[in-house]
């Protein structure tokens, strides 16, 4: 197993807990610090909390964050940043199960941000003790853990921690909320009453994920190019609640997102594609909904608007990479050749969406392809290689132009993953 230790009370006592378990049951577990590098001390904390971990005899890395730091929106970069460091640690060394530190006042915390977000039973749920991502589990085993007993726990085992003073950062809405919780509580409103509710929370959230699942397997038809056909009859005729949920995973899906969209909107889009009344397309959350009508069947085709997937990565020898979300690519090693011209006058291979340039250039050389069965939207989404401005492959399209210099390495499309599965 690998735990995430930031250095502070939390995260060291689900370390040396975590340490305990595994060593009775023969395992071993791996202590994993990200250096964020947004604070002087930082690379200091974690090489202190390596220290201290080592010496209880765990095994203990440090992953940084490095490049250019966003001026806006720093804690949800930083935290993308360290999920992604994990994440890519933890494939790489093929472990499975990766532990986190949250604790019942940091469920009780999150339960009131989203509460007044005006979140509904998925958000009020709060964080799932165990939660599956393509390639492992997150689990948290504290939530149920007053943050005292963890204090507790390392005053008798001795065991000192870092103190970071962001968390006492009043910028910040959670370090705010966390302010107030000894006034609420006062109300009636402790955390352990916050954190049951959220677990009745969850208990529905579980009632009406297996409704989803049941109509997903009805209503959706997912294909490997990254886009999904709903059965809008039957989405019209389930339950509101069980329709909403399944749009909301549909577009997850598809646009590649970590996280569902905004209810209000969610709300609004489900009515429109619905009613009888309109029919033309409408996006939301980085998707594209376009209405479709034949003799038999009404669906509604969703798929990446073409638009939101403008990331464009360079390829190199040995990489693993993910593209806008949703595709996985793994690249070979170069040969000898190939590194020692690497950097003179090849330009850089670069993994980009087709777009309408792209489609222009392909369709010239190979006029076949417009009779390809995937929808016109889907293909300006799709990934092409580019060398310049020549489009050398484009995979899901079986398209290669022999005349482009191809790469030096092998290049494998794992297909389509994006971060939240359908179900």
């Amino acid at each position: 197993m690998a735990v995430a230790v930031s250095g502070g009370c939390d995260s060291m006592a689900l370390a040396l807990l975590a340490h305990d378990w595994a060593q009775g049951r023969g395992g071993q577990t791996v202590a994993l610090s990200v250096d964020h590098r947004l604070r002087w001390e930082s690379g200091a904390e974690a090489r202190q909390a390596g220290r201290w971990l080592k010496a209880r005899g765990l095994t203990h890395h440090i992953l940084s964050w490095t490049g250019d730091k966003p001026r806006h929106g720093v804690q949800a970069a930083a935290r993308e940043a360290r999920y992604r460091l994990l994440f890519d640690w933890c494939r790489r060394h093929g472990v499975l199960h990766l532990l986190l530190a949250h604790h019942q006042e940091d469920q009780a915390e999150t339960f009131l941000l989203r509460l007044g977000r005006g979140s509904g039973v998925d958000g009020l749920a709060g964080m799932a003790p165990l939660s599956e991502v393509p390639t492992m589990r997150l689990l948290r085993p504290l939530l149920d853990v007053p943050k005292a007993r963890l204090v507790a726990t390392l005053q008798s085992r001795g065991q000192e921690w870092v103190e970071d003073p962001s968390n006492r950062d009043l910028a910040y809405a959670r370090v705010r909320m966390r302010a107030l919780m000894p006034d609420i509580a006062h109300e009636g409103f402790g955390a352990s009453r916050l954190v049951a509710t959220a677990g009745l929370m969850a208990r529905a959230r579980h009632a009406l994920g297996e409704n989803v699942v049941e109509l997903l397997s009805r209503a959706a038809e997912i294909y490997p190019q990254g886009y999904v056909r709903l059965d809008r009859v039957a989405l019209a005729a389930a339950e509101t609640d069980v329709s909403l949920r399944v749009l909301s995973r549909v577009l997850t899906c598809v646009g590649g997102r970590a996280y569902p969209p905004r209810s209000a909107r969610l709300a609004r889009l489900h009515g429109e594609l619905l009613s009888k009344k309109k029919s033309q397309a409408q996006t939301l959350h980085g998707c594209r909904l376009i209405p479709e009508k034949t003799k038999k069947v009404m669906t509604v085709l969703v798929c990446r608007e073409p638009a939101a997937a403008g990331e464009r990565l360079a390829l190199m020898p040995g990489m693993r990479t993910v593209w806008d979300g949703r595709f996985v690519f793994e690249t070979g090693r170069a040969g000898k050749k190939v590194q020692s011209r690497a950097g003179k006058t090849k330009q850089v291979l670069v993994l980009a969406r087709l777009g309408r340039k792209g489609w222009s250039r392909i369709v010239g050389r190979a006029p076949e392809l417009r009779n390809s069965m995937i929808p016109w939207t889907v293909r300006l989404s799709l990934p092409a290689l580019w060398r310049g401005e020549k489009v050398a492959a484009v995979p899901h399209l079986g398209y290669m132009d022999e005349t482009v210099d191809q790469p030096g390495f092998g290049l494998r499309l794992r297909g389509f993953c994006p971060a939240n599965s359908l179900a």
